[in-house]
């Protein structure tokens, strides 16, 4: 592993319902991050085409008509959208994580939240959808698997990572925490509020960051998304009841921030000591000589991650 890593977050709002401006306007950014010296560049949760702020809107005609054109801007993976974020990735070499609405290639009619891991070569590295969409997500995501819940070992350390309130649900992230995560991308919507003791049960992106970070042993990069009213098509305004207001932020492996919160289009950068990474496992490993995985084992998608089968009891032992 490296012994230190330039990151960046670009907290740009999201061209909403039009994938082939949104691509090209994330190949800027994906450039602006690799020309601040960037290794690493990470995007809110389905930053392409935005992320699906209607759900929360009444459901009338503009409703049907918004999920019906964020439908028709979903991306393949791979597909032409993909390939042109890869070859800005192998172009500017940066690694690059970015949060998309993906389509199904057999319907062509159900959206995955979900996330893609971009090599500094151009290559797909993988994906990940969100397992379960949150609340009134489910109106407009479709259930996703764990065939992606996985690191990626790159240069600089062991890259993982999950959308939102993936964070909050606990076995996704041991998960990745099993496979020895050292770099992490929490990606978020963005809507966090000013002061944490009046956080609403939606809005907890740099609480679940901070602490994903310190159970991890891992650096957090907590990349949220920016959607002001201006930034919403005129057509679909009526359904864009509050704002997201970014508040990127980055954090150590000790759950400190290090960098952020990040306000308005920003690109947020920052100088990880990966030497904390050892530091931080050292005092505690999760899934190892901080675990009893002769009391507890996960298994995901058939494979075992972490322990090992129980041996059943003895009849009469209890």
């Amino acid at each position: 592993m490296a012994k230190t890593l330039r990151v960046a977050i670009a907290q740009a709002a999201s061209v909403f319902f039009d994938k082939q401006r949104g691509t090209e306007k994330a190949v800027e950014w994906i450039g602006k991050a690799a020309r601040a010296g960037a290794q690493l560049v990470a995007f809110g949760e389905t930053w392409l085409p935005g992320y699906p702020f209607f759900v929360d809107g009444p459901v009338n005609e503009t409703w049907w008509r918004a999920a019906s054109v964020y439908l028709q801007n979903a991306i393949l993976i791979p597909g032409p959208e993909t390939g042109l974020l890869c070859e800005a990735a192998r172009e500017h070499g940066i690694d690059v994580v970015i949060g998309v609405a993906e389509l199904d290639p057999n319907t062509g009619a159900s959206i995955y939240a979900s996330l893609v891991f971009i090599s500094a070569e151009g290559e797909i590295l993988g994906r990940h959808r969100k397992i379960k969409p949150t609340h009134h997500e489910r109106s407009i995501w479709a259930d996703g698997d764990v065939e992606g819940l996985r690191v990626h070992e790159r240069p600089f350390g062991r890259l993982g990572g999950l959308n939102c309130w993936e964070h909050n649900i606990l076995l996704p992230g041991f998960a990745l925490i099993a496979q020895g995560v050292q770099v992490h991308v929490a990606a978020w919507p963005g809507r966090e509020p000013d002061h944490v003791p009046d956080t609403p049960v939606w809005a907890r992106q740099a609480l679940l960051s901070r602490a994903f970070a310190s159970q991890a042993g891992a650096f957090v990069l907590g990349a949220a998304g920016l959607r002001r009213v201006a930034d919403v098509p005129e057509e679909f305004r009526s359904l864009a009841e509050f704002e997201h207001n970014g508040r990127s932020l980055i954090v150590n492996p000790f759950g400190e921030v290090i960098a952020g919160p990040a306000e308005g289009e920003a690109l947020l950068v920052a100088d990880l000591d990966l030497d904390q990474v050892y530091r931080a496992k050292a005092a505690c490993d999760p899934a190892g000589h901080y675990s009893r995985p002769d009391l507890f084992e996960l298994r995901v998608g058939g494979r075992t991650l972490f322990g090992k089968p129980l041996v059943p009891a003895v009849d009469g032992a209890g």
